[in-house]
């Protein structure tokens, strides 16, 4: 049973494997930059000095933000505020993974994971947080997933 608390938001149309370009055959959302080719992009930010930490409504806002500029695609977003210091943990659910935010206000500090496949631009999503949250350090931690190693690899 689903409580009507907010934020939660679902895109039933978006759920429908038809309008995701669901076939018979599955689509390969591996990326190859560089000639390395790799599940995704993982970026960790640990942003300081931060505010809004709070706030769910610039939460969320920020979250659509960075979707919208990754060229990602919003399947749900969920967010917790906790009390009694106010920290938000949540996750915008995507298509091609997430990006997850845990904040510590009392601490001026988020953490974030923006992880994403396909053809998105996750690194976009960098200064949107760092604008919403008008941080005053942000120190940012790229990976590679899933990396193909050698030929025999899929």
């Amino acid at each position: 049973m689903q409580s009507n608390s907010w934020p939660s938001y679902v895109d039933h149309d978006l759920l429908d494997k038809s309008k995701l370009g669901a076939s018979d055959h599955p689509q390969d959302l591996f990326v190859e930059k560089d000639g390395v080719r790799f599940a995704g992009t993982h970026l960790i930010l640990d942003c300081w000095g931060a505010s809004h930490l709070d706030d769910l409504y610039a939460i969320e806002v920020a979250l659509r933000e960075a979707v919208d500029v990754s060229g990602a695609t919003l399947l749900h977003i969920h967010l917790h505020h906790f009390t009694p210091n106010g920290g938000v943990s949540g996750v915008a659910v995507l298509a091609e993974s997430h990006i997850s935010i845990h904040t510590w206000p009392e601490r001026s500090y988020a953490a974030l994971d923006i992880f994403m496949c396909g053809e998105t631009l996750p690194e976009k999503a960098i200064a949107v947080f760092e604008k919403a949250f008008q941080t005053e350090s942000i120190k940012v931690t790229t990976l590679q997933r899933g990396t193909v190693l050698e030929a025999g690899n899929r």
